[in-house]
């Protein structure tokens, strides 16, 4: 549905992204991750005709961004503050985008009704927008951006000022609409792209650094060994001689927990459990409790964009 082939956007001469190459397939949700400045309102601006691109192709349902018309018709956008008339009432808003979009009296009506239902709106379609909370309004932009029934969806921060029980609703209606349309998703918050997106990317610098599932990003990341540990007293003993077997571990100790520590290694196949084990046991050290740990998105995330450097 979304195929992006080495699109480039500069302003003078920065690149804000750069060669970036990607597709998202139709029923599919796709999460857009990177730190500030990254490019990700950059890249939905060029995909949804606000911005061109300085060179490269995209397309959206087989629609060069060339036509931008037919691309705007394709898709519905919502950019991180969505912007409205604040001086009409929700309902007046909403028939004024729909009668932009070139639909019918009739479908406008039906659509707010259905629209509505979907956002929470039915309270509040008498009330002036400007009287409305920031959270209300992220909900009547959302609503804006799915009343022509777009094929393609691009959300830009879609729970912004939306409280706890708001962003599970939005959630849920983002995997409802993923059911059947394509749906691309930018977010800050790790844990929501998590729990929504079916594949999610990274982008640093305007570059891709790595795109795929959550566990296909933590394959493709740099490989770590990462073990938890306590112990019964004092581990600097075993701590020490385990440094001497691998110079390049690094040791933590953990603040909330006596006796608690995190070893990172940068090679994820060395055997630091087994030698961990060993070298306690010759120490007369006894272990409370030793596990592996997994990555995170959060790992992933800080290992691909040099924050956790």
């Amino acid at each position: 549905m979304i195929k992006v082939d080495q699109l480039c956007r500069k302003f003078g001469e920065i690149y804000a992204v750069q060669d970036l190459s990607f597709h998202v397939r139709k029923g599919e949700v796709m999460g857009l991750l990177g730190p500030n400045g990254a490019g990700k309102s950059t890249t939905m601006k060029m995909l949804t005709c606000f911005l061109p691109p300085s060179s490269g192709e995209a397309s959206v349902g087989n629609v060069s961004l060339h036509d931008s018309i037919e691309v705007r018709r394709k898709v519905g956008y919502l950019p991180e503050n969505a912007p409205s008339y604040t001086d009409l009432d929700v309902r007046s808003h909403l028939k004024f985008i729909g009668r932009m979009y070139g639909l019918p009296n009739a479908t406008i009506t039906d659509r707010i009704t259905e629209m509505a239902g979907i956002c929470g709106l039915e309270h509040v379609l008498h009330r002036r927008i400007d009287e409305l909370s920031k959270g209300f309004r992220q909900r009547v932009g959302l609503a804006a951006s799915m009343l022509h029934d777009p094929a393609c969806l691009i959300f830009d921060e879609p729970t912004t000022g939306l409280d706890p029980n708001q962003i599970i609703e939005i959630r849920h209606l983002i995997r409802r609409l993923g059911e059947k349309k394509t749906v691309l998703l930018s977010s800050h918050v790790l844990s929501e792209v998590e729990a929504v997106c079916d594949r999610m990317m990274i982008i640093d610098q305007g570059k891709l650094q790595v795109i795929g599932t959550s566990e296909e990003l933590a394959h493709h990341a740099q490989g770590h060994s990462v073990f938890y540990v306590r112990f019964k007293e004092p581990g600097e003993q075993v701590l020490d001689l385990l440094t001497q077997s691998f110079p390049d571990i690094q040791i933590k100790p953990q603040d909330d927990q006596s006796n608690a520590y995190m070893l990172y290694h940068s090679e994820p196949d060395v055997p630091l459990a087994e030698k961990l084990f060993h070298t306690s046991v010759a120490s007369g050290a006894i272990i409370l409790e030793m596990q592996p740990k997994k990555k995170t998105l959060e790992d992933v995330f800080r290992e691909l964009t040099g924050e956790g450097q």
